[in-house]
């Protein structure tokens, strides 16, 4: 059965190519993903390299997991499953605030100005 492993503190200029060819020695890579920035396109810095079985992907994590690629140390672990996360608005749940309310003409109910507050 498939296993997905993290791979931390990648270089930012390492391409899904190149990761994938780290691995490879070890066993079969079934998929290799960077993940990037959704505005930038740059790389976050880390990613997932999915191996064929089980026994490949401890393989690869005792044979990788600290060594230098691109002049930076891999972190190299067992993938958690990926947690549900909120849905646009930035992830804040509930959608969005409410925030001051909307300007208010009269009254002494905080909108608008009051005469006696400074002059």
């Amino acid at each position: 059965m498939a296993k997905k492993l993290y791979v931390g503190n990648l270089s930012y200029n390492i391409s899904e190519e190149e990761l994938k060819n780290v691995f490879t020695p070890i066993g079969e890579v079934q998929s290799c993903k960077i993940i990037t920035d959704a505005a930038t396109g740059r790389s976050k810095g880390f990613g997932f390299v999915e191996m064929a079985n089980d026994e490949d992907a401890d393989k690869a994590i005792a044979t990788l997991n600290g060594t230098t690629v691109m002049d930076r140390a891999l972190n190299v672990s067992e993938a958690r499953p990926q947690t549900e996360r909120a849905g646009g608005r930035g992830g804040r749940p509930g959608g969005g605030g409410g925030g001051r309310g909307g300007f208010d003409r009269g009254g002494s109910s905080g909108g608008g100005r009051n005469k006696n507050s400074w002059r």
